[in-house]
């Protein structure tokens, strides 16, 4: 939500959350927050990248 959205509240509820402005770290802290299955997805991308660099 934008901080104009949060001032002119309308009782609408945001559907979906987007991290624009966070930095990695900040994404990195938010991933306990997940469900399991999103954690299990973002930890094997990590994991198919990585094996793939070492190749």
């Amino acid at each position: 939500m934008t901080t104009d959205q949060i001032i002119n509240y309308d009782g609408k509820i945001a559907s979906e959350v987007v991290l624009e402005d966070k930095t990695a770290v900040e994404q990195i802290r938010l991933i306990p927050q997940l469900v399991d299955d999103d954690k299990q997805t973002i930890f094997k991308l990590i994991d198919k990248m990585l094996t793939n660099k070492n190749f």
